[in-house]
């Protein structure tokens, strides 16, 4: 059992997290071609044929991917308790501090990215914006970045790696 609870865990890792870091990073990028090809503005560059007119539908199914991707990424969590649980885990530090990385990755998330992605959306937002949201996305990156290296190389593991 807790086998399938682990492989469960890691393959709603890959699949719930990993679209969610690579929508969240396309977004910036693709927000400021956006804003230069809808008000001119910028260095001067011209935009590229691909992103014209659909340069906003880009915008919103980013944006979707990174919301719907994120409910599904709950999943991820669950299965995660569940297998320490079964491993006796649960107390450990590497454990705990994944945890708390775990949960401030979702609060910049919910709090920071997908609200900056939002504004952005609804014409709210400005060049400044796009690249705040670059540092948030980065910083939701970086943590996620530290929890797998927490789950691959964890204090006492028994796998010798």
């Amino acid at each position: 059992m807790t086998k399938f609870l682990l492989a469960v865990h890691v393959i709603a890792a890959i699949l719930a997290i990993g679209p969610v870091a690579v929508a969240a990073s396309m977004f910036p990028p693709a927000a400021r071609r956006a804003f230069v090809t809808a008000t001119g503005a910028g260095t001067g560059a011209s935009a590229d044929a691909s992103d014209g007119p659909d340069a906003a539908g880009t915008l919103h199914l980013l944006h979707r991917i990174c919301r719907v991707y994120a409910v599904v990424g709950v999943v991820v969590p669950v299965f995660g308790f569940a297998t320490a649980s079964r491993l006796g885990v649960l107390g450990s530090a590497w454990l705990i501090v994944s945890i708390a990385l775990t949960a401030l990755a979702a609060l910049v998330l919910a709090a920071l990215v997908l609200p900056a992605q939002s504004a952005l959306l609804d014409g709210a937002g400005t060049r400044r914006t796009t690249a705040r949201l670059g540092m948030y996305t980065g910083l939701f990156n970086l943590l996620w970045a530290a929890v797998t290296v927490l789950m691959i190389v964890r204090p006492g593991s028994t796998t010798g790696a």
